[in-house]
């Protein structure tokens, strides 16, 4: 709980603001970057787009009236200060933890939050969806939908402006333009001729006028075509940009973003306007903090970190893993101790590109939008002419990478996978269907921490499995990743290679075993009657549940799946006949998952095994760090031992006592 003598504290409602004088409201300013700075150095969080949109958040709620106003924040990474206003600061430091506010707007938490959101490009469709609703309802209230100079380049935002500028509604749509850089003289010319626009006298007059016009006899309509275009061409040279008023829309800007006073002055004209409009405002990302408006890349998303030394300061993620606790299994089924200093599987992945990269000149890496995120910096730096980063676009991306394919190339198309989901049809449609070599490095697969549901990869076994021509991997460390890659590029048909968002475990001698098509491999194995058989994302915690099962005399066979798809059925079948118990764990969902298929081979091949899945069921998965996700599921150490135990209570089947490694 925060400090009660500030002016935050005596906010409990976004009306309150209105109370507030000009002074008031920079020194307000100044206080909420000081509070999220505080607060992301601690939780972690987006912190250079929360600081680039104070002033705005703020003459945003003084002009329009939230709730009954629906104000919409595109990806939501932005919100910050939304939150501080709508009578969450007293919540504030629970921000991304287990049970804390939510990273993202999210409407269980909030009547202010009116719209969930995660994924870029989505706002002017969900706010005027809103905005057509509410007119339907005969109501006379406002939608705003905020979003970013990047998010704007998703097709789906253009989709929308289409729609919108083809409905005539009153939609708002703010463009929060942190990038573009404007001449001053146009510029100020622009703002002007922009905020004459918006004044209802001018906006009369010019309905009476095109009215008149176009009842002229004989040359109404050839005359109001000749006005309409020397409009546009007058737009051409003194607005910034007149693709917005093409579609339909008035633009207004550019604004200085940091200015409440200019602002609120703009906004209060805009609320009027019973046209479809667009504010162009400048920001800066970063603003009030050095450290992020000197690098507002590195201070997008950031992990605790000090306030007075930056990002630098810390000690980095990867030296703060807990050390693998060593176990008594003998020869090369041990599990070697420690993780201190290890990569994470981005970074083993954006070597193995670069090494690819070196040895290939056909291999190429896109992204979207997402060039640190997935490891390819190095891989641009090294190669930028094999470097395509298509903005927030994945469907674009993946049709893009099977053009690339096409011509003989080899294309990675670097994506979240909760982002993938996005081009589920032109996986499809335009990779699968083709059989083209598109490799996909899907990052963030399975829990992800703090971002809560938005961001979770749990969907892209159900999603993709099915697919026919797939291929479908999981490495359990860096070097099995890395041979994971280069193996898929000597296939003919797509891959995917999912890897959690983590550091690599220690690997051990069974994992740098060549692949074999539709194969895993054991990295532990006995004379026993029982088998986990995971995904190679929960290595280390199937290893600890194996440990904890050992403690009981319980000895387990640990198989390492590697391919989700295909699968040599009759190998699998085989390995399940050789226990009476095989328990499936993946980090994905239940149904639809790999367990779910394994459990039907079984039945189909009439294996002799009783076959259990564990994975994710029943909802979607909440915020909190992985570890506590992983937990909250089952899926830890703890978890799959307590689940195996129950199972071997509720089948009477007697453990085999640890026997000899074979």
């Amino acid at each position: 709980m925060y400090e009660s003598k500030s002016l935050l504290a005596r906010i409990t409602e976004p009306a309150d603001l209105k109370r507030f004088s000009l002074a008031d409201l920079e020194r307000l300013a100044d206080e909420i970057r000081e509070v999220i700075v505080s607060t992301v150095s601690k939780n972690g969080g987006h912190l250079a787009s929360n600081l680039g949109v104070v002033e705005l958040t703020i003459a945003l709620h003084r002009v329009f009236d939230s709730p009954e106003d629906k104000i919409v924040w595109d990806v939501g990474h932005q919100c910050y200060t939304h939150k501080l206003l709508t009578g969450r600061y007293a919540e504030f430091d629970s921000l991304r933890q287990d049970s804390g506010l939510a990273g993202f707007p999210k409407r269980t938490e909030s009547v202010h939050d009116v719209f969930d959101t995660g994924h870029a490009s989505t706002s002017i469709s969900a706010a005027l969806g809103l905005l057509a609703g509410e007119q339907f309802k005969g109501g006379r209230n406002r939608a705003v939908a905020v979003i970013g100079d990047g998010a704007l380049t998703g097709g789906m935002a253009y989709e929308a402006l289409s729609h919108a500028g083809q409905l005539g509604l009153p939609l708002i749509v703010i463009l929060n333009d942190n990038k573009m850089s404007i001449s001053p003289n146009v510029g100020g010319l622009s703002k002007y001729l922009s905020r004459l626009s918006m004044k209802a006298r001018y906006q009369s007059f010019r309905r009476t006028f095109d009215s008149i016009a176009k009842r002229l006899p004989l040359v109404g309509d050839v005359f109001f075509d000749i006005v309409v275009r020397l409009k546009r061409a007058v737009k051409a040279v003194f607005y910034t940009d007149n693709f917005f008023v093409d579609l339909g829309f008035e633009y207004v800007g550019p604004i200085e973003g940091h200015h409440i006073q200019q602002l609120e002055g703009v906004l209060h004209d805009v609320r009027r306007l019973g046209r479809p409009v667009v504010v162009h405002v400048i920001t800066r990302k970063g603003k009030g903090y050095g450290f992020a408006e000197n690098d507002p890349g590195s201070y997008h998303g950031v992990p605790s970190f000090s306030v007075t030394g930056g990002l630098a300061s810390k000690e980095p993620e990867a030296l703060k893993t807990p050390r693998l606790a060593k176990t008594s299994v003998p020869g090369n089924a041990q599990m070697p101790a420690g993780n201190r200093g290890r990569p994470s599987f981005t970074d083993c992945f954006g070597r193995a590109m670069l090494d690819a990269g070196g040895r290939d000149n056909r291999v190429m890496a896109i992204t979207a939008a997402m060039e640190k995120g997935t490891g390819l910096s190095p891989f641009k730096l090294s190669y930028p002419k094999r470097f395509f980063d298509v903005g927030i676009a994945e469907e674009h991306a993946v049709t893009f990478a099977a053009g690339l394919a096409a011509q003989g190339l080899r294309p990675v198309a670097a994506v979240y996978s909760t982002f993938i989901q996005r081009a589920v049809d032109q996986v499809i449609h335009d990779v699968a269907l083709q059989r083209l070599p598109v490799i996909f490095a899907l990052d963030r697969a399975g829990f992800v921490s703090d971002d809560g549901e938005t961001h979770q990869g749990l969907f892209d076994i159900a999603l993709f499995r099915p697919i026919p021509n797939m291929t479908i991997l999981a490495p359990a460390g860096g070097g099995e990743l890395r041979r994971m890659l280069d193996w898929a590029f000597t296939e003919p048909r797509p891959t995917m290679i999912r890897y959690p968002k983590g550091i690599c475990p220690p690997e051990i001698t069974a994992l740098s075993q060549p692949l074999e098509r539709g194969r895993g491999v054991f990295v532990r194995e006995w004379e026993t009657n029982l088998c986990l058989a995971f995904t190679g994302s929960l290595y280390p915690e199937v290893w600890d549940a194996a440990d904890r099962l050992l403690s009981s005399n319980i000895a387990a066979d640990l198989y390492n799946l590697r391919f989700l798809k295909p699968v040599d059925e009759q190998y699998l079948a085989d390995i399940m006949n050789r226990y009476d118990m095989v328990v499936f764990i993946e980090e994905g969902m239940l149904e639809g998952g790999f367990g779910e298929y394994a459990a039907e081979l079984a039945a189909r091949r009439r294996c002799t095994a009783q076959v259990y899945a564990l994975g994710v069921s029943g909802n979607y998965a909440a915020q909190g760090k992985r570890e506590e996700l992983l937990h909250y599921n089952g899926l830890d150490g703890a978890g799959i031992a307590a689940s195996i135990f129950q199972m071997y209570a509720e089948n009477r089947i007697l453990p085999y006592s640890r026997g000899a490694v074979r």
